[in-house]
Parts: structure tokens; sequence; C-alpha cells
């Protein structure tokens, strides 16, 4: 072989390795709340800052409303086994995985973004153990607006809660409105409206927020701003994923 066809091949395999580097990944990211809702636009900004901190290399392609067949409770072993990338999981829903998820979720503890900021920092290296137990890093936490309750009229007594069906997000929720005389389950958010519409709920434990809260006004009008607690949710990437990555691109993602 001649040293020019040697130095040609050689070439060709430079290119060839560089454009399979310079090929654009796709990570899928699963989400049981709507594109509007906090967490919706929450999982749009990281993606953009994602894309924009690697040149376009890595790209996430978002499934919204639980489009992905998994909601929050399901996420962490769909995420942990590579059946999506990426999750942004309602923390509370995680309870039956270790009760330290439940934390944020806890009455009357974390009542503002201050406080649930301050124990989201503090509870983190527990949340990540946890994680890393079941093959997933945690790459953010994203709080939610404080909890009220979605109704048809105002919730605004002892008395108002006596037989109310409410739906709550987590086992937090169950103990605390039963305690109060309500008649709580724990169910999903995508799985709330079907049974507001059918007429089995008389009312959400839900925050605030604009976006999901237009999907909870096609049934409920009014909210009542109880200051339950500052609840949160998290994103979390596949280990295997992560560990795939080099380390400055790890770096980007998480600064």
């Amino acid at each position: 072989m001649t040293h020019r066809r040697l130095a040609l091949m050689t070439v060709i395999v430079l290119l060839a390795a560089r454009a399979v580097s310079a090929q654009t990944v796709t990570w899928s990211m699963a989400d049981e709340y709507p594109a509007t809702s906090i967490q919706g636009e929450a999982d749009v900004r990281f993606a953009r800052e994602v894309s924009r901190r690697t040149g376009g290399r890595i790209e996430i392609a978002h499934q919204f409303d639980a489009s992905s067949g998994f909601r929050s409770r399901e996420m962490m072993d769909a995420v942990g086994r590579g059946a999506v990338s990426i999750g942004n999981i309602y923390m509370g829903a995680l309870g039956g995985v270790d009760p330290v998820f439940l934390l944020p979720s806890l009455p009357f503890l974390a009542t503002t973004p201050e406080q649930g900021q301050a124990l989201a920092a503090v509870a983190r290296p527990h949340y990540e153990r946890v994680l890393g137990k079941h093959n997933q890093v945690l790459l953010f936490q994203s709080p939610w607006p404080p909890a009220g309750i979605w109704a048809n009229k105002p919730v605004d007594s002892a008395e108002a809660l006596r037989g109310l069906r409410i739906r709550t997000a987590d086992a937090n929720g169950v103990l605390a409105f039963r305690a109060a005389g309500a008649v709580p389950v724990a169910i999903s958010f995508t799985d709330a409206l079907p049974q507001l519409q059918s007429g089995q709920l008389d009312a959400v434990l839900s925050s605030g927020d604009g976006g999901a809260g237009a999907r909870l006004m096609e049934t409920l009008r009014h909210f009542t701003a109880i200051e339950y607690a500052v609840t949160m949710s998290m994103v979390t990437i596949n280990g295997d994923v992560w560990r795939g990555l080099d380390a400055g691109t790890q770096r980007r993602m998480l600064n």
C-alpha cells in the first residue's frame, strides 16, 4: 500500500469518526403533566439549555400528559431500566419506593418557596443515594406553587371537608384529609381528570399552577389557597445514559 493511499484512508476514517461524533442524539423525557404546567415549562427550558450547551448534539423529545404510558409512580422503574431516558417525576408518588420522597409534601412543613428550596437542599443527598440504587442520577428538583383545593365552591371550613371526595397526590394527603373527615384517594393528575368529569370526585388537592389549573377548571371553578405545602417534582436521568457522557458534558448539564 502506497503512503498516499494510506494517508487517504486515514483521512476517510477520521472524517467518518467526526461525522459519527457529530450526530444528534435524541433522549425521551416523560412527564405526566401537561406542557402548559409549570413542570412542562421547566422541561422545555431544560431541553433548550441542553441543546444549547451541547451544540445541538443532544436533543430531547417530550412526552407530556403521560403519553409515555408512565405516571410518576411508575417512572422510577421506567427511567432506571431505560424505557425513557429522562423523567420529570412528582416526588410524593414515590413514597412506596422510599419514604424520603414524601418529605416535600408533609402538610405545613414547607409552605413558601424559600422553605421549599431550603428543604430540597438539605434532603438532596438522601434523594441521590436512593436514586443511585435505582440506576439514575438526580439532575434537578422543580418546585410547585403551594398546593390548595380545587372544587366548585370554597372549601373554607372544617365542615366543608367532611365527606368531600378529594384527589390527593400521595400518601401524606390521604392521611391528612382522612383525619379531617374527607374521603381522599391518591391518584395521578392524569387519572384524576376523567374521574372529575364522570362525577367520581368532588375536589382535587393540587397546586395553583396555571397550566395544570386550566385543565382542572374545565370541571372545577374554584381554588382555595390553604398553604398546604410547596411540593416537589424532580428530573432524573438513566444512569447508563449519564455514564455514557464525558465529564465536560455532565458538568454543562448540571450547571
